[in-house]
């Protein structure tokens, strides 16, 4: 029986995210969306989850979500049958990095966090042409419904989060790195490192996206998706 697939969204992120993922794959397999809102801490964040989530499930995390993957995955690596990240970072936050990060708090915490968002997430880190504006509408409209105290959570569960690179050194099922060309917060050098940290691991880049493969190029995303579900696991 196919193993379920867990969804984690990314920062100010929630189902929407992956409506095309959810509406093709969901046909084949039980698919669940795990939101990464509760707690400051990634590890807060990911014990809120673990005693929700199957007793062992293929995981799929994009931004802040592959960093809460990767935290699942240090905490019970047994239950996690295959792994994909997105748009992600298995390294810790700088200092400068996470000084960076409190006038953005500081500011959604006054009622700006609709110009926040637009500074977090700027029209450069997405692919050029026609359904990029599209795409900033849909992450507007996540955040303003999810709201600036979620952003502070996330926020702060960022700044504080650990180095994940012997996790995935450790993780030996298939593992599915996967990344938009036009990705500048996250760029294609990174997710390429992350591969090469682990013997399971290939490395998808997608051509037409950037820091959001699910909504810029869908199609494309849920192939890379399938294709990596249907892998086999070594010794089956």
């Amino acid at each position: 029986m196919a193993e379920p697939l867990v969804l984690l969204p990314g920062l100010m992120g929630d189902a929407r995210v992956f409506a095309p993922q959810i509406n093709s794959l969901s046909r084949e397999r039980a698919v669940m969306i795990a939101p990464v809102t509760q707690g400051e801490r990634v590890e807060e964040i990911a014990s809120n989850l673990i005693d929700q989530l199957p007793q062992r499930f293929a995981l799929a995390g994009l931004g802040l979500g592959g960093i809460v993957a990767m935290e699942i995955l240090r905490r019970v690596p047994d239950r996690v049958a295959r792994l994909c990240l997105m748009g992600t970072n298995p390294l810790a936050e700088t200092p400068a990095e996470a000084a960076a990060r409190e006038p953005l708090i500081v500011r959604a915490r006054a009622g700006r966090l609709e110009d926040v968002m637009r500074e977090a997430l700027p029209p450069e880190a997405l692919a050029p042409g026609p359904g990029r504006m599209a795409v900033l509408g849909q992450i507007a409209s996540m955040a303003a419904d999810l709201g600036p105290e979620v952003f502070v959570r996330q926020s702060r569960a960022l700044q504080r989060r650990r180095d994940q690179q012997s996790t995935l050194r450790k993780f030996k099922v298939p593992t599915l790195i996967l990344c938009g060309a036009h990705d500048r917060l996250a760029p294609v050098k990174r997710h390429s490192f992350m591969a090469e940290l682990m013997q399971q691991a290939w490395l998808e880049v997608i051509e037409e996206a950037g820091h959001l493969p699910p909504l810029e190029a869908p199609e494309a995303t849920t192939a890379a998706l399938r294709h990596w579900l249907q892998a086999p696991r070594p010794g089956l």
